[in-house]
């Protein structure tokens, strides 16, 4: 279960394995609309139309949670099925007392695959496809894999920052709102303290990490992939951006410019990033969901 404040994934050094009960979504309840009874004169039974029966063999199946690069995930098939339904998965969290949703989904065909940042725990899944049929898959305790950094390879070696590099001035474009330059801002005085120099806020990668944190929001979810299957070079490289590595860091609840680089700062996949003297621009986005809670992109790129 993703926590309110705090949660933190990074790309290139620290995959999503943080988001999330961003994705903790109750089901909701969707009833089939009642057939109405065709009404037949009693002197022409023969021509009662009748709604064709869904085969008994229709049936509902679903696989038990497992971890696939460094996500959870699991997926619900409906099988031998002539009508449409909404079919709906569920992952639960096994945990004394009421066993909590930490993600659903649903779609109205007849397979849905879900997947989420990796936790480790006892899972287990339930399918429903609302025309009363429904499965539960065996609970399983996963563990989640250490996440490494995995820097994009550069053309180039990273630079050797010099002692003179320390005195250079942090500076911080007019790009992006007030709020995300103070992340910026924030950022460049912590790599002045390794010897790196500060990162130019551009716009292109702020469009980026803004369209990432902005669907995030909106969507609910919090992953270094978008849920339309893009990843982070995928949105980085629509925009026009051209260079030679990148990487990027989210975070999701923290209330503040300080309180989200410091929870950066505090984790080691993330500090690398920041204090990666190869990159030498920024984009930063900040956007708020329905109740507020904010979530936080930095997308790092060298050129």
């Amino acid at each position: 279960m993703r926590k309110p404040l705090g949660a933190l994934a990074a790309v290139l050094s620290l995959a999503a394995c943080g988001p999330s009960p961003a994705e903790l979504q109750a089901g909701r309840t969707v009833s089939a609309p009642a057939e109405e009874p065709s009404q037949t004169p009693p002197q022409t039974p023969a021509a009662t139309p009748t709604a064709t029966p869904e085969p008994d063999d229709c049936r509902v199946s679903v696989a038990a949670p497992a971890i696939t690069a460094r996500t959870i995930q699991t997926s619900a098939v409906r099988r031998e099925c002539t009508r449409p339904a909404l079919l709906r998965v569920r992952i639960k969290r096994a945990v004394p007392g009421e066993d909590p949703v930490v993600k659903s989904g649903a779609v109205r065909q007849d397979r849905i695959t879900l997947k989420m940042p990796c936790k480790a725990g006892t899972y287990y899944a339930v399918a429903t496809d609302y025309r009363s049929r429904a499965a539960t898959s065996k609970a399983v305790r996963l563990t989640c894999p250490v996440p490494k950094p995995t820097a994009t390879p550069s053309a180039s070696p990273t630079r050797v920052p010099s002692p003179a590099a320390t005195a250079k001035k942090t500076t911080v474009s007019s790009v992006g709102s007030a709020l995300e330059n103070e992340v910026v801002r924030l950022t460049n005085a912590e790599r002045a303290k390794g010897g790196c120099r500060a990162l130019t806020h551009d716009a292109k990668l702020r469009r980026a990490a803004f369209g990432h944190s902005a669907d995030m929001a909106e969507n609910d979810y919090f992953d270094h992939d978008s849920q339309d299957g893009r990843d982070m070079m995928d949105r980085i490289r629509a925009t026009g951006f051209g260079g030679s590595a990148w990487a990027e860091n989210i975070a999701m609840g923290q209330r503040s410019a300080a309180a989200v680089v410091r929870d950066w700062m505090n984790s080691d996949g993330h500090r690398q990033n920041i204090m990666n003297c190869t990159y030498t621009h920024i984009g930063v986005g900040a956007a708020k969901d329905g109740k507020g809670q904010i979530y936080w992109t930095q997308d790092f790129g060298a050129r």
